[in-house]
């Protein structure tokens, strides 16, 4: 029995924690998935940086349109059934366990977030920072960045692009 308490409680931390750092996992639905991508428009080959990856649906989804994924995830339970779940896809597929705030961001061509409002206006600034000089296009599900107009809105997703 305490066995039972002490494994649920190490759950309850570790998906809790996480909540400090960007936002608790709520699986982002297959329509606001397609939705995302189809925004994006990325073509066979190009990078998507998704930023708290959870259980690496949307990953999943666009490495089989044959877009190379890069996932950031902080929970270490998520991060693992990430790279299970994708693993078929491998070659096309990465998977960091690990704060993406804190990260060095690999060149990508898009980055799908489904974050919480209190950190869009960081993300816009990292995101300003990264791009350095080249095209970046973002995919917000559910969240706005309060300072700017996004290019397109689709099914609940926010399209911005970065130049």
């Amino acid at each position: 029995m305490n066995m039972v308490i002490l494994v649920l409680a190490l759950v309850i931390v570790i998906f809790g924690f996480v909540v400090f750092f960007g936002a608790p996992f709520l699986p982002t639905k297959r329509q606001q998935i397609e939705s995302a991508l189809d925004l994006l428009n990325l073509k066979k080959g190009q990078t998507l940086l998704e930023l708290g990856c959870g259980d690496g649906r949307v990953m999943l989804v666009a490495a089989k349109r044959g877009i190379k994924v890069v996932g950031y995830e902080l929970n270490p339970v998520l991060a693992l059934i990430a790279r299970i779940r994708t693993w078929h896809y491998r070659q096309s597929t990465k998977i960091i366990w690990g704060n993406f705030w804190q990260a060095a961001w690999p060149k990508t061509d898009g980055i799908f977030v489904f974050l919480l409002d209190k950190y869009m206006q960081k993300l816009d600034k990292k995101i300003v920072q990264h791009a350095n000089n080249s095209t970046v296009k973002l995919a917000s599900f559910a969240f706005k960045i309060p300072s700017k107009k996004p290019t397109k809105t689709y099914n609940g997703v926010y399209l911005y692009e970065y130049k």
